[in-house]
């Protein structure tokens, strides 16, 4: 997880050095289920055949390097090559100018509860009756799965806006097996990759079990897919939280819902918000690679040690993580870098703030140089990497994506330097993390498909996704009597 040993600048290299090449990635044929004969949503693109030309390539693999001026070749939904491609090889494809822009891996968001999307009209943070908590535990059990499908595909689409061609959809409202069945949806219909994290119901009793029928279900009628769409856990918290609104349980719960899991092979992700419960996890045997933990706050050098050599990945939401008090602990991004604990970013929710990675590349460094500065250097590449590569190695599946690699799948951005936020640009990285905003990503291509171009969904009507969402929060807070 350390940053390669090679200058950035060494890696820059010019657009007349020998192309990288590689095949193409076989992916898997979606097993078609009951609930995944419809398509509700806009029509998604083809995969066709892409010369992305003259770009500044940032392939976050070392192995590839990165080019001041060179050429991705994408066909039927994979990286053929990267560095200078002959025209003679791409005869059949569509050009795509990316003079002037920067080329990389999407971002991969590994923690984000898009259920709760739709109650941004609601939600205040000068209003602790109006909280995010208060307001997303009450009106989530009034969700119909259709709210649910207008709710994920509302977040899906500013995650478009926003660079992200991977999304970990922490789904902790799944109050009926259709639920699942209508985020899955959305995350289909959008053309995002993404793994959906199965949960309890808000306002589920502590002390029974989560729907482990339902998850079986899930996984029968959804996987295997066309290997954009894997399935998890979210489970509960365990210790000794002292926030109610976020559920407690107590170890058989933990058991009985982490062996489901663990029986039908799927990855568990829980939120370490309040008192840090590695210790005790780790004492009663339930850590292991499988496991994701979200909001680095309390862990002791201890804790790290042990994350690191069971193999746990941590996910920072520094936006939210931020603004909680002193009292709650500080973004341990250094701590866990140092650790060799696998680290990744995410957005948690969009309630009381929009999707901007940059933002949070930025204010991962400000705080963490306010806090650590010098005793571990971080550079702007090394937080470039933590929102995509990183990502995919939390998520398990950087063998797919997190990288432009030949025989990885096409899931990249153009971002635009010669806007007036930005430009003129210098180093790649330095203008990504102090300077870029969402509205300078020009493209967006996930899995070949190119969903965002020229600053424009080229599919996804976001007119009617507004819509539908607004009558969606409308509808539920009409079913909650909510004042």
């Amino acid at each position: 997880m350390d940053e390669p040993m090679i200058h950035r600048r060494s890696l820059l290299k010019a657009a007349a050095a020998a192309a990288t090449t590689g095949l193409a990635a076989c992916m898997p044929h979606a097993r078609d289920g009951s609930a995944m004969d419809t398509n509700d949503g806009a029509r998604l693109p083809t995969r066709g055949e892409y010369l992305i030309r003259g770009a500044t390539i940032l392939s976050m693999d070392a192995a590839v390097g990165d080019y001041e001026r060179g050429d991705v070749h994408v066909r039927n939904g994979s990286i053929v090559s990267v560095g200078t491609v002959p025209s003679a090889a791409t005869a059949n494809a569509t050009a795509i100018d990316a003079t002037g822009m920067i080329c990389m891996p999407g971002f991969i968001d590994t923690h984000w509860h898009l259920w709760t999307s739709i109650t941004r009209p609601i939600i205040r943070i000068d209003d602790p009756k109006r909280g995010y908590f208060p307001v997303t535990s009450f009106l989530g059990r009034f969700y119909t799965p259709e709210d649910s499908y207008r709710s994920v595909r509302l977040g899906l689409s500013e995650a478009i806006t926003a660079g992200a061609t991977t999304v970990h959809n922490w789904a902790h409202n799944i109050v009926t097996p259709e639920h699942a069945d209508a985020e899955l949806r959305a995350m289909r219909d959008t053309g995002l990759r993404g793994r959906f994290s199965y949960g309890p119901a808000q306002g589920m009793p502590d002390d029974k079990p989560m729907d482990l029928a339902g998850l079986a279900r899930t996984q029968k009628a959804w996987m295997p897919n066309d290997g954009l769409l894997t399935l998890g856990i979210n489970s509960r918290n365990v210790g000794t939280d002292p926030n109610p609104l976020r559920g407690n349980i107590p170890l058989e719960i933990v058991r009985a819902d982490w062996g489901g899991a663990r029986a039908l092979k799927l990855p568990i992700t829980l939120h370490t918000s309040g008192p840090s419960p590695i210790t005790f996890l780790e004492q009663n045997g339930l850590l292991g690679p499988d496991v994701q933990l979200v909001h680095p706050l309390l862990t002791t050098a201890a804790e790290r040690k042990i994350l690191r050599e069971r193999g746990v990945s941590y996910s920072i939401s520094p936006l939210g993580e931020s603004r909680r008090p002193s009292s709650a602990g500080v973004i341990q991004l250094g701590e866990l870098l140092e650790a060799g604990v696998k680290t990744s970013l995410s957005i948690d929710h969009t309630g009381t703030y929009s999707v901007d990675y940059f933002n949070c590349m930025r204010l991962l460094y400000n705080l963490h140089q306010h806090r650590i500065g010098p005793k571990f250097p971080l550079t702007a590449r090394r937080l470039v990497q933590l929102a995509t590569l990183d990502g995919a190695i939390d998520l398990g599946i950087a063998d797919r994506t997190g990288s432009l690699t030949p025989g990885k799948r096409a899931d990249l951005i153009l971002v635009r330097t010669r806007d007036v936020n930005i430009a003129p640009s210098g180093d790649p990285y330095e203008a990504l993390v102090s300077f870029a905003q969402p509205r300078n990503i020009d493209t967006v291509i996930a899995d070949g498909r190119v969903l965002w171009r020229g600053g424009r969904f080229t599919a996804l009507d976001h007119g009617r996704v507004l819509e539908e969402a607004e009558q969606a929060s409308a509808a539920v807070r009409a079913r909650a009597k909510w004042g």
